[in-house]
């Protein structure tokens, strides 16, 4: 049997490694729940809650449309099922009935920053005004203090992760995107929220396309026998 060269002998760990590289890319990208920032610490993003039983979270990122959002209480409050919202610090401020009433129904209140900015370019000063602006207005409008992040645009640097621990949030994400804010076509809509996992996180926004489709979406859900519940309520 040949020695193998030192010059081979590199080749052969080279390759190795860069196969291990293209695996381990290719996992996260199709377990999006693995992937995180630095693993196993304990700021990594959340993606998806629990598998064990049907049950999925519906998401509404709001900075916009305050009559939309009541709509959307009022069509979740008929069907009798929860939801999140991540309020933008700016609009909740002008939306105070709006954002009480969301608690008040039963539903989950996350800090989604104050004034829609870029977390993943901001400074650690920026990120932790962002979040710490938007959870005293919220705790003073209310007297609920929130414990869920949702990064606008989903943008987010290791630093926003930090920020966020550090001011006792955990940082969520989502496992699946309506894209109502680019989308308007129902169907579409529908068809991205229903093609679900237990434990998924899926993303929406007060679009007036949205508030038509979610009595579509809701209706599937409760012919599969798959109940909407809070971020909270996934990740216990």
């Amino acid at each position: 049997m040949k020695k193998l060269t030192i010059k081979s002998a590199r080749l052969i760990a080279v390759t190795l490694s860069l196969i291990m590289v293209i695996g381990l890319a290719l996992f996260c990208f199709l377990h999006p729940t693995a992937v995180t920032i630095v693993s196993g610490e304990s700021y990594a993003p959340i993606y998806k809650g629990s598998e064990k039983e049907p049950k999925v979270a519906l998401m509404f990122n709001v900075y916009e449309n305050a009559q939309v959002v009541n709509g959307i209480l009022d069509t979740l409050n008929s069907y009798n099922v929860k939801a999140t919202f991540f309020v933008g610090g700016c609009w909740a401020d002008d939306n105070t009935d709006t954002v009480k009433r969301i608690l008040s129904e039963g539903h989950s209140l996350g800090n989604h920053g104050f004034f829609h900015i870029n977390h993943k370019k901001a400074s650690e000063a920026q990120n932790l005004s962002e979040i710490k602006n938007t959870h005293t207005l919220i705790y003073h409008m209310t007297g609920h203090t929130m414990t869920l992040f949702a990064p606008p645009s989903g943008a987010f640097s290791k630093t926003t992760l930090k920020v966020a621990e550090k001011l006792g949030y955990k940082t969520i994400m989502w496992s699946k995107d309506t894209i109502d804010w680019r989308d308007s076509d129902l169907s579409l809509i529908v068809k991205r929220a229903t093609a679900i996992e237990n434990g998924d996180f899926i993303l929406m926004h007060p679009k007036p396309h949205t508030l038509k489709a979610l009595p579509q979406i809701l209706d599937y859900y409760k012919e599969k026998g798959i109940t909407p519940v809070t971020v909270d309520n996934l990740i216990l």
